[in-house]
């Protein structure tokens, strides 16, 4: 009240969310959950492309916002602005240059090189490949960009190496998901401890302790999903080695270190423990098991010399290291402008928190778009590209997001029309009513936000605060239930329109978004409940767990 009284006596117009519209929280958490169920039920069931289910979505939420949530037309329309901005810079910004730079790593041979030197990894072998190259490889440019470009990459890698495309990004998908809460050289922790208030190194650890029991069975989960049976009693032993070693660095770092190179220093000791496992040891081979005609030729999967080996890698230990230093330079908020958006700030009230809402766009020139770039730059000074190498390559990488463009500017900004309208916040509220099971339930707040979104930073920015609060009606530990949001947050980034719609982009599945999101679906459900058993568990029966 005392906000609103002096919002009042400011002469500025302030307009509270409704936590319960439709008079009941239960029954407005059913009704905010229409646009989600529309975009489930066209991409799933209908199996319609992510660009007509994502701008359906958003004109149900819309028409919600206004029409039942009572928002003002013209702070709606600002939302869709600011989220449209946003998208552009934040995430859209980096999936373009890692784009560019996989094409640049094309053009010039170098991702031609890395596929043959994973052929010789494992040749003749989708289980291992799949290990090699979504869980391994994918968790190293999870943790150096982020935002779908991994699965526009390795699924491409895989496709390469003889996977049909739609099997190529389901399992590349899965793959990124353990990885990701650590991503981007630890951004969704920071974001997390910025939005809670939750010392960032307590919140790294507890993520530390929930997400290496996802990443020892994840590999084992991908041999399932690629050969089955059969397939996993053939190649557990590398799927065993590949989880455990990233469990354990995944543990370690993140305890000891914090969450800025979790995940590089992760994969990259994955790499090395998988790669030298495998020149001790290979797969039986046996008829019975199913593997994709492989598309790499004899000459492909020979042994190849130490300089062609570093030809394939050379770009992507140059986006880590860039990115590294990017991080421990603080190079990030260098040059950064905050733009309050006219209109739009503090002139909405939080009623949940009973605070006006914030509408501040950060924009960063030196941003993780801008350091992928260097990496490009540095790329093509590196293999001597000419100009219009560098040039058509770039271009490629616009005409790749001709379509994912704008399905990641419709989810983002239906993320975005969920926040301020408070529909986000009803559906939270409704299922922080859940009592004693809210643990479990916590999981899944961070799915629905990360499906949203399609980012876990996000996901924690949107739901951190509600679950710190559950949290303490619930006289339960907030450090568990937030790190818990980050971590059931992981599993939704599969099913996420935005994260697909970037996934297909190298592989020729423009359009068929909706069959990959069917696809991954139960995969998603299982991996979040998976997240909300462990953290229950940890709530109520293992507490000592908690930092």
């Amino acid at each position: 009240m005392r906000t609103i009284f002096l919002t009042f006596c400011l002469g500025l117009p302030l307009w509270p969310q409704p936590l319960a519209p439709v008079h009941s929280v239960a029954l407005s958490a059913l009704v905010a959950a229409i646009p989600l169920a529309v975009v489930l039920v066209l991409m799933g069931l209908l199996r319609k492309s992510g660009l007509f289910a994502s701008a359906c979505g958003l004109t149900v939420a819309l028409l919600l916002a206004i029409g039942v949530w009572g928002m003002p037309a013209p702070l709606a329309g600002l939302t869709l602005a600011y989220g449209w901005a946003f998208a552009l810079w934040s995430i859209l910004w980096i999936v373009f240059n890692g784009l560019w730079l996989y094409n640049l790593a094309a053009e010039t041979g170098s991702f031609g090189q890395l596929r043959r030197w994973m052929a010789s990894c494992a040749p003749g072998d989708s289980c291992t490949q799949a290990i090699l190259v979504a869980f391994c490889f994918g968790a190293l440019l999870e943790g150096s960009a982020g935002f779908g470009a991994p699965v526009a990459i390795t699924a491409f890698l895989l496709v390469g190496l003889g996977f049909e495309p739609r099997r190529a990004v389901l399992v590349c998908l899965i793959a990124n998901t353990a990885p990701v809460a650590f991503g981007a050289i630890g951004v969704p922790i920071v974001a997390l401890a910025g939005v809670t208030g939750l010392d960032v190194m307590t919140l790294s650890a507890m993520v530390g302790r929930q997400l290496p029991f996802l990443s020892v069975v994840l590999p084992m989960y991908l041999v399932w999903v690629v050969g089955g049976r059969r397939g996993l009693a053939r190649a557990w032993p590398a799927a065993l080695v590949a989880g455990v070693s990233f469990a354990t660095v995944q543990f370690l770092v993140s305890n000891l270190w914090g969450p800025y190179a979790t995940d590089v220093l992760s994969s990259l000791a994955t790499i090395v423990a998988t790669v030298g496992f495998l020149t001790i040891w290979s797969p039986r081979q046996t008829g019975s098991v199913p593997a994709p005609a492989l598309a790499t030729s004899p000459e492909s999967a020979a042994r190849m010399s130490v300089r062609e080996a570093l030809s394939g890698w050379l770009p992507w230990a140059l986006i880590s290291g860039v990115m590294i230093a990017w991080s421990y330079f603080k190079i990030f908020p260098r040059g950064q402008a905050l733009l309050p958006i006219p209109g739009l700030h503090n002139q909405i009230l939080l009623s949940l928190y009973q605070k006006p809402y914030a509408a501040i766009f950060a924009f960063q020139p030196l941003a993780g778009g801008t350091a992928v770039l260097v990496t490009v730059l540095l790329t093509a000074m590196a293999f001597r590209a000419s100009p219009r190498v560098l040039l058509r390559s770039g271009l490629a990488a616009l005409k790749q997001l001709r379509v994912p463009g704008p399905v990641v500017l419709l989810i983002v900004s239906l993320s975005y029309l969920y926040n301020y309208s408070g529909m986000a916040y009803t559906l939270g509220a409704a299922l922080a009513a859940t009592g004693v099971l809210f643990p479990f339930v916590s999981a899944f707040l961070g799915w629905v936000a990360c499906f949203l979104s399609g980012s876990d930073t996000s996901s924690n920015l949107l739901f951190g605060n509600l679950q710190v609060a559950a949290a303490h009606q619930l006289n339960l530990n907030p450090v568990l239930l937030a790190a818990t949001n980050s971590s059931g947050g992981v599993a939704g980034k599969m099913i996420s329109p935005q994260n697909i719609a970037v996934g297909v982009t190298t592989v020729g599945l423009a359009g068929a978004e909706g069959q990959v999101l069917r696809s991954t679906f139960w995969h998603s459900i299982a991996f979040a409940a998976f997240i909300g058993a462990l953290a229950f568990v940890q709530a109520y029966f293992v507490t000592w767990m908690v930092p």
